[in-house]
């Protein structure tokens, strides 16, 4: 039988055995990905992220692997489960900690429970719940997952015991085959392909031209840029930034053609940039930053030279991060998200199963409201 092992650091994996049981598809889920983040200082355990991947190994060979961290806090997640905490402490009981099976600070759909094949999915499920189980943990959740994930819960022995949530996002999609930016606009209504002209045209009039850089061709400057953009931003909002510039250079060293950087340069000199990362169909956008402010920058930055790019490369999705309604106006569509979680205590996943029907029922209530909203002229970009 397999046997699980716990993994306090991704350094404690084989590169070559993690990454041979995804497809190399999502760079999110490589070894070079996740070992970057603990290796550079991105993870804190004062910050709530502590690493726990857990691996299945029968004997010396990794059969299958769930990329894992103890949670103190619901920090960095993106799916919100704070309520659920506070309904733990009005019990008298603890919520954290638990265990999450996510990619951190990356609201990103892909793979989460990495395999062989089905049953070593299975046997996985089944190892993260005893693991719990055993340790008092509260719980466990698997946040943003694939279809392919989706499929090993639902033909799950115990599948009511991983409870579903949905979200929504925003995706850009050329299911149409377009070639071109016109193209894409050309498939829109009359009112959204005027406003998205007049916003591009206003970048260019203030003298702004823009620069795509993949991990090799960066120079330091270029990192060290983006880098003063991403703490900015954070800096703006009152957050707490992760992500190192040594990370950045690790991504640069270690996925060179992964990682993408969108530089706005004005003068001959950098003012705002946009984080990117590039797997086999899809561009990924994550963080975004800009040293001075005019109108429509925003938008060409982190929106509209993302789905030049894909156009160029022939990349067929555009994933440009969560939340934001406004992103629908510009030809990303709402799209469902999922996640889910096993609750030990029996009487709190009862509970939580009622209310994340409620909630799903809900969510898909607002997507067919947002729906609505398309600014394609048939409702989809098909």
């Amino acid at each position: 039988m397999p046997a699980i092992r716990l993994h306090r650091t991704m350094s404690e994996l084989p590169a070559a055995a993690w990454d041979a049981l995804h497809d190399g598809r999502n760079p999110f889920v490589a070894h070079d990905f996740l070992c970057g983040l603990e290796a550079t200082g991105c993870l804190r355990p004062d910050w709530g992220w502590s690493p726990c991947h857990v691996g299945l190994w029968e004997s010396e060979t990794l059969v299958a692997a769930a990329p894992g961290y103890l949670k103190t806090n619901s920090h960095g997640e993106f799916v919100f489960d704070q309520a659920w905490a506070q309904a733990y402490a009005q019990h008298g009981l603890h919520y954290y900690p638990k265990w999450l099976g996510a990619v951190p600070y990356s609201p990103v759909t892909g793979p989460r429970l990495l395999a062989r094949d089905e049953a070593a999915k299975r046997r996985l499920l089944d190892a993260i719940a005893g693991f719990i189980g055993r340790n008092g943990l509260s719980s466990a959740h698997v946040n943003f997952h694939d279809d392919a994930d989706e499929a090993a819960f639902d033909g799950h022995p115990q599948d009511d015991g991983w409870l579903l949530r949905e979200d929504i996002q925003y995706h850009w999609r050329n299911d149409a085959g377009w070639a071109t930016f016109e193209h894409c606009l050309d498939a829109m209504d009359r009112k959204h392909r005027k406003n998205i002209r007049q916003e591009r045209r206003k970048v260019r009039e203030a003298g702004i031209s823009f620069r795509i850089v993949h991990g090799e061709e960066a120079a330091d400057d270029d990192l060290a840029a983006m880098h003063r953009f991403y703490l900015q931003t954070f800096s703006d909002y009152g957050n707490s930034p992760a992500l190192t510039l040594e990370f950045l250079r690790h991504l640069a060293r270690t996925m060179p053609r992964q990682l993408v950087i969108v530089l706005a340069e004005r003068g001959g000199a950098a003012i705002a940039g946009a984080l990117c990362l590039r797997g086999g169909n899809t561009l990924y956008g994550r963080y975004w930053g800009a040293a001075e402010q005019h109108p429509g920058l925003h938008f060409e930055t982190c929106y509209y030279q993302g789905i030049d790019y894909c156009l160029r490369e022939g990349l067929t999705r555009f994933e440009p991060g969560a939340q934001g309604r406004h992103k629908i106006a510009r030809g990303f569509l709402p799209t469902l998200v999922r996640s889910r979680h096993c609750i030990v205590d029996p009487r709190f996943a009862r509970a939580l199963d009622e209310w994340c029907a409620q909630e799903r029922h809900e969510v898909r209530q607002h997507l067919q409201q947002l729906q609505a909203h398309s600014p394609f002229r048939d409702g989809a970009p098909a």
